[in-house]
């Protein structure tokens, strides 16, 4: 066969690997649920190209108050892991897994939760002495979901062992990086500084790991809406407190905070990411990012 000949079937060879090969990677690709989109970034980050991870709850969606899909339920039944927060954070999420042939992995099983420190009539898991499920927001407890996902992964595909612990340490190194970088935001405001108050209490592990104090309008589920009682005890708290911010949050009604913010005299500051994360072409696409975006808006907002 003259040369000519083949190199040009060496070269439609090599086309063909090429094109297909992608396709083939994604269908052996292991599939992987996660109940919202923390959860799902941190399975991307240390699953890499072994995975085929689907969101639930999607970007800058609720996970209080979701209801599942027909197609949610045929995803779920595909999966391979399934990754759930727990802590009664997703509730119709985990009554259509629990029927799952494939049981799902609880990333908050090593967390010491914090407990509701006042009852919040009508908010489900919200009554007092219920876990608050917003682990993720002390990084140090993101670590032990980090971790917790790897060993799922590994246990349904013990051929990837080695890429999951490698993407897991390298993941981890960039956690304890975004924690002392949080550390380092909240020591530089004035102790007289280091409060705020948001409209649902989802940053409660992060008040606790950082040292600032959050007064908040709801409590830690969004599943029903606050009194006007409820946001007249609030604008009395701050004003007394005298509070220098209130902060929007990317799944709750901004009116609420808007209204704190005009009636206390509070800076109204930027939006922070609580319980899901932003689409991709926002602010805070990724776990690390949805953490650094949180802790710039506050040291602005609360810088003198």
């Amino acid at each position: 066969m003259p040369n000519f000949c083949r190199n040009v079937i060496t070269l439609v060879g090599l086309f063909w690997f090429a094109a297909a090969s992608p396709a083939l990677a994604q269908a052996q690709r292991l599939p992987v649920v996660a109940s919202f989109s923390i959860l799902g970034d941190m399975a991307r980050q240390i699953g890499g190209e072994r995975v085929e991870v689907t969101d639930i709850v999607a970007p800058n969606q609720d996970a209080h108050v979701f209801q599942p899909s027909p197609a949610d339920i045929r995803k779920v039944g595909a999966a391979r892991v399934i990754l759930v927060n727990g802590l009664g954070f997703e509730p119709a999420v985990d009554r259509m897994v629990s029927s799952a042939r494939q049981k799902s992995t609880v990333v908050s099983a090593g967390v010491t939760p914090l407990r509701e420190a006042a009852s919040h009539p009508g908010h489900g898991h919200g009554a007092k002495g219920a876990p608050d499920p917003h682990a993720w927001q002390s990084v140090g407890n993101a670590k032990l979901y980090a971790r917790a996902i790897a060993a799922a992964l590994v246990a349904a595909d013990a051929d990837g062992k080695a890429a999951y612990e490698t993407n897991l340490a390298a993941y981890l190194a960039k956690l304890d990086a975004l924690d002392a970088e949080i550390r380092a935001a909240i020591a530089a405001l004035p102790a007289d500084r280091r409060a705020f108050a948001t409209t649902h209490d989802a940053l409660g592990y992060f008040a606790a790991a950082y040292g600032v104090t959050i007064h908040t309008l709801q409590g830690v589920s969004t599943e029903s809406e606050p009194s006007a009682g409820d946001l007249a005890r609030l604008i009395r708290k701050v004003k007394a407190l005298k509070a220098p911010a209130v902060f929007l949050e990317n799944v709750t009604d901004p009116r609420k905070a808007q209204t704190i913010a005009r009636e206390t005299g509070a800076k109204l500051g930027g939006t922070l990411f609580s319980d899901s994360l932003s689409l991709a072409t926002g602010p805070a696409p990724t776990y690390i990012d949805m953490m650094r975006h949180n802790v710039r808006e506050i040291a602005k907002a609360l810088a003198p």
